[in-house]
């Protein structure tokens, strides 16, 4: 994974994201509407600069391992990609308006987990090695 550099930042925002359509409806059972779902996904998302990793349309939900602009929430990225891709939807697929007469396709609830290259006991072991290697070299400075 590539660490996103900004003028004086480093790292990297790569979260899991999952969320449902509305009452848990298959709506995107057929393959024919999980592409379109999957089509308006990528599109939002390259829109808003969030960078998919890896994306899979379920029949009832949807999993999405994105980076995420440092500049911009977790919430704000779920509500930028479940809102616009609700949008398209709709307008490519007029007949979603039966089963959602009132034009929410998703449902309110959403999970997300940050993700990364390190695992978290690779992480604490870093940060505690970071003291013995601090010390280590103060010990031999001049």
């Amino acid at each position: 994974m590539v660490l996103e550099s900004n003028s004086h930042s480093v790292g990297q925002l790569v979260y899991h994201l999952e969320w449902a359509p509305k009452y848990r409806y298959e709506m995107l059972r057929k393959p024919e509407n999980a592409e379109m779902c999957e089509k308006a996904i990528r599109l939002m998302a390259e829109r808003h600069g969030i960078r998919i990793v890896e994306l899979s349309v379920m029949p009832e939900h949807i999993h999405v391992a994105a980076h995420i602009p440092s500049n911009m929430t977790v919430a704000m990225a779920e509500q930028l990609l479940k809102g616009g891709s609700s949008y398209l939807l709709f307008r490519w697929k007029p007949n979603f308006r039966k089963r959602y007469p009132k034009g929410h396709f998703w449902s309110p609830g959403k999970f997300h987990r940050t993700v990364g290259d390190m695992d978290l006991s690779t992480t604490v072991k870093y940060i505690q090695d970071q003291k013995i290697h601090q010390t280590t070299l103060t010990q031999f400075a001049p």
